[in-house]
């Protein structure tokens, strides 16, 4: 029996790493993630833009909502988003509504109403740029609300749930 087990546990040392290696591709494979191989990867490159911006956002909301503002922080994020604002809309072209997006057919059928949510975004967010530059933690939480909301009304049309 002895013997046995010295030629099983060898084996061993190479089968299970094998196994774990190909559970964890089938796994990742099996994840759901669709990857964007068109040209320039406009879906990808557009959800990498709205999750930058997000990276800016959100902080300032946690500032606000934990009474932990720091003036230059806060000035330094809303600064950021406001640099980042541009980047995602030319990546909304007419031939990339297909996985992975998220984006709801409505964005080309309603380009109007498009186009009116992300001046309202933008808008929001000089206003918000704009109160943080005057560094008055009093004036911060409309602003802030308004850019909130701007993102709120244009996913309630246009991006899947």
């Amino acid at each position: 029996m002895r013997a046995h087990l010295l030629t099983v546990i060898p084996t061993m040392r190479f089968v299970l790493p094998a196994a774990l290696l190909l559970s964890t591709t089938l796994l990742t494979a099996c994840s759901g993630e669709v990857e964007d191989t068109r040209p320039g990867q406009p879906v990808k490159t557009r959800q990498q833009a709205f999750k930058a911006m997000i990276r800016s956002f959100e902080p300032m909301g946690v500032m606000l909502r934990n009474q932990t503002y720091d003036a230059d922080k806060f000035l330094a994020l809303a600064d950021e988003l406001s640099a980042l604002r541009d980047a995602p809309w030319e990546h909304f072209g007419p031939d990339t509504d297909y996985p992975p997006s998220k984006t709801t057919a409505e964005a080309w059928r309603q380009p109007e109403k498009f186009a009116r949510d992300k001046e309202a975004f933008i808008t929001a967010t000089d206003a918000l740029l704009a109160a943080a530059q005057d560094k008055d933690r009093e004036r911060l939480d409309m602003p802030y609300q308004a850019v909130y909301d701007a993102c709120r009304d244009c996913h309630k049309t246009f991006r899947k749930r």
